[in-house]
């Protein structure tokens, strides 16, 4: 079905943090032509959901608490389930990237990730899924295949970089007590206002969260922690 038909693209979440389940729930229902029919934790969770829910795309986290995404993605493929699969990770081995070609995986979404990036993505899948008709030529081919590939890197808030990104969630990770936002400015070395900007990107993007601490005069200071822990 493409965002043409009057029945949206009906999506499936799969991934095991909750926060990060509902961020995606979110964003996906934000896309016109999409909806979000539920999410699962686990992949025994997503194979029930699977049983009883009609569902076009996966959102899939490759990470799960019991089986690898694309464990499960060879799994339902054996199972006579079609689903098309966004696949969700923080892995940057290509040799994964290559397998989930033959197991319906369609596009790749590195986390940390903005809405911005998944809009993309779930566009880019809904103009190919609505490519019909017979092709003219090879050119024509080439385009709807064309449409599942980004331009380039996906653009970050403006005065954010990907390098400084990068350094910010490697701290943020590695401190399992979390970090203030004056704390990783010290980490990184970058001044305590970038590093809110940053901190608080990886929370819209429910990468992280934040809580105050108290028992200080003044104010109480937000502390900032990975919600994934790994």
């Amino acid at each position: 079905m493409s965002t043409a038909d009057s029945t949206p693209i009906r999506v499936l979440v799969v991934e095991d943090d909750p926060v990060a389940a509902d961020a995606h729930v979110m964003y996906v229902g934000r896309v016109p032509g999409f909806t979000a029919v539920g999410k699962a934790h686990t992949g025994a969770e997503a194979r029930r959901m699977l049983d009883r829910t009609p569902v076009d795309l996966l959102l899939l986290d490759l990470h799960l608490p019991d089986v690898h995404g694309l464990q499960l993605a060879r799994s339902l493929r054996a199972a006579g389930h079609h689903t098309d699969v966004i696949a969700v990770t923080s892995a940057r081995d290509l040799t994964v990237v290559r397998e989930g070609v033959s197991l319906g995986v369609v596009q790749y979404v590195l986390k940390p990730f903005t809405f911005a990036t998944l809009r993309d993505r779930l566009v880019r899948y809904a103009e190919f899924r609505g490519a019909a008709g017979e092709a003219s030529g090879q050119d024509e081919v080439d385009r709807a295949l064309a449409t599942l590939r980004a331009p380039g890197p996906a653009a970050l808030p403006k005065g954010l970089s990907g390098p400084t990104l990068e350094r910010v969630t490697g701290a943020l990770r590695g401190a399992e007590e979390g970090l203030t936002a004056a704390g990783v400015a010290e980490a990184v070395g970058i001044s305590r206002i970038t590093a809110r900007r940053y901190l608080e990107h990886l929370v819209d993007a429910g990468r992280a969260g934040r809580s105050p601490q108290y028992g200080q005069v003044g104010r109480p200071e937000l502390v900032y922690r990975w919600v994934r822990g790994r």
